[in-house]
């Protein structure tokens, strides 16, 4: 039951930070219910037609969580593998499996249009299935640090894709 919730909270963390980007814009939230592949989920939407950078903050800031709570667990704790730590684990995997989902999903650019890899793409003017390989490279490389957590450089080259993702908010994006 740990595990259950530590994912639970990395679930609620990554849907929370939507609604922290759409309230600092002041966009309004909406719950939707979606479908893929036949199982239906929901997600949270708002409007279309907002700016490059507000479409890009609100449809990364899941990610951006995932990333941050993966990064704090893998270092504080490089060897939570060997660990007794059901409820980080639980979290971790969760971010693990989201973003290698989400990756995988924008590489075949497959499911449904509120997909937060989609609503990166049309804010960054990246295209899908390179925002999808930008999401699934650190959860790849997470994986790598869980079982091999003296490896430096997967950890360096996680790092740099996570904070590129970040940085790209403030860059100049062409919409």
């Amino acid at each position: 039951m740990r595990f259950v919730g530590g994912a639970a909270l990395a679930l609620g963390l990554h849907e929370g930070s939507h609604v922290v980007a759409d309230r600092a814009f002041g966009v309004d939230i909406d719950v939707r219910r979606v479908e893929f592949a036949g199982v239906p989920f929901f997600a949270l939407g708002h409007r279309g037609g907002l700016p490059a950078r507000q479409e890009y903050v609100i449809s990364s800031a899941g990610i951006w969580s995932q990333h941050l709570t993966s990064e704090w667990i893998l270092t504080a704790r490089p060897g939570i593998r060997e660990e007794q730590a059901p409820f980080l684990k639980g979290a971790l995997a969760l971010d693990i499996l989201l973003s290698a989902g989400y990756g995988l999903a924008a590489v075949a650019r497959a499911g449904p249009s509120e997909r937060d890899p989609r609503g990166m793409a049309v804010g960054s003017g990246f295209s899908e299935p390179l925002v999808g390989a930008l999401i699934l490279t650190p959860a790849v490389l997470d994986s790598w640090r869980y079982y091999r957590p003296k490896a430096k450089w997967p950890r360096r080259l996680s790092r740099v894709v996570k904070v590129g993702l970040v940085v790209v908010a403030f860059t100049d994006l062409p919409h």
